[in-house]
């Protein structure tokens, strides 16, 4: 097996291969491992950085994003000289010059039922980090149908979790999957990403070093690994706990009587779009023609106080937490556009207002200010 490596290598692996329990044979699986990691962001910066320096023969790297200033709070993997640059460009140089002895893939793309199974075919494990529901259960689907490993991480504001799902267990079979914790997705709108509520910028390092750990369990089948099991850690306390996942006869991809055999998209169950929601909408171009136009509107900006001083395009600010208190302030003789980061907290707003105080004006504005300020190519700070 010391053929496999050059003496920059063992030398480099020196202290793993002199770990009793871990050796040259679990270094080699390493070696000869091929993982895909689905998000080069604040979960995927650690993971990234700890299984390249681990020696994981072969990385891919799934992301569409570019670099922001607001990335750089939790996503380690990244400087401010790269600002502005696609993610995975800028990981796999820096994991290149962290390991020059390991082979780096990249897919700039959004990962999603067309392309999914294609892509994650040709790996082993799959490490989630995504903050979005939709593509956790793509991940989640893709590796079942595939017969895939899938070490999922999340985090949320304090607060994050681990497991290691689908993992093929000594008897042959597979453990329980995400689906067997979370059947079926959230109804639109009803849960934020981390864009939309924040998280502690250290908590994704502390979390995603947990999701790197398993990796290297999964694929070296040291110690005993969170299959089976969901972990929980909350930074304020600091206190953590380990529930038992079971499998759910249930479960629509893997119980007695599945339902799913292909991928689909689910952007329209979780809400991460907002094309098919049942609210109007309105389209940042459609918005700024109004504005123009001198178009008799009303603009609500749902964000927090600090969020609107930060960057806006004018308008109220009522925040979320306060909208149902202010429907005396919103306008019921003209449109009001309802405005926030992203176009799910205003989506939010227009439901309340809409059921508890019969709004029949209102329009969300189609992914938030970020996606206005990016369409209209405008000269706004970001966040």
């Amino acid at each position: 097996m010391e053929n496999l490596f050059s003496k920059e290598e063992l030398k480099r692996y020196n202290r793993h291969i002199i770990i009793p329990d871990f050796g040259l044979e679990a270094q080699t699986k390493l070696k000869q491992a091929r993982v895909l990691v689905v998000g080069a962001g604040g979960l995927g910066s650690p993971v990234l950085l700890y299984l390249a320096a681990a020696g994981i023969g072969n990385i891919g790297i799934v992301d569409f994003d570019v670099v922001d200033d607001s990335n750089l709070q939790r996503q380690v993997l990244y400087g401010i000289e790269e600002i502005g640059t696609l993610k995975i460009e800028a990981a796999k140089a820096r994991l290149q010059s962290l390991n020059p002895h390991i082979n780096i893939a990249v897919y700039n793309t959004h990962l999603h039922s067309k392309n999914a199974l294609e892509i994650v075919k040709d790996y082993d494990v799959v490490a989630d980090g995504t903050d979005n529901f939709p593509t956790r259960y793509l991940v989640n689907d893709a590796c079942v149908l595939l017969g895939k490993t899938n070490v999922y991480a999340s985090i949320y504001q304090f607060e994050g979790q681990v497991s290691v799902f689908n993992h093929l267990e000594l008897d042959g079979t597979r453990g329980p999957n995400y689906r067997d914790l979370y059947p079926t997705p959230p109804e639109p709108g009803l849960v934020a990403n981390c864009s939309e509520a924040g998280v502690l910028g250290i908590l994704p390092g502390i979390i995603g070093s947990m999701q790197a750990l398993e990796v290297i369990k999964a694929i070296t089948g040291i110690g005993e690994n969170l299959s089976g099991k969901l972990f929980t850690f909350d930074a304020l306390s600091f206190e953590s706990r380990k529930f038992n996942v079971k499998k759910n006869p249930k479960n629509p991809i893997s119980g007695e009587h599945p339902t799913i055999f292909e991928l689909i998209d689910y952007e329209q169950f979780c809400g991460s779009k907002v094309i098919d929601l049942p609210v109007k909408q309105v389209s940042p171009e459609e918005l700024y023609n109004w504005q123009t136009e001198g178009e008799n509107i009303q603009l609500i900006d749902v964000r927090e106080d600090f969020e609107f001083e930060i960057v806006n395009i004018g308008g109220k600010n009522i925040s979320l937490s306060r909208i149902a208190a202010s429907a005396d302030e919103i306008a019921t003789d003209k449109k009001v556009v309802m405005i926030c980061k992203s176009g799910v907290r205003s989506i939010k707003a227009i439901k309340l207002l809409e059921e508890q105080y019969n709004f029949k004006n209102l329009y969300n504005l189609e992914g938030g200010l970020m996606t206005y300020i990016s369409d209209l190519e405008l000269d706004l700070p970001t966040y």
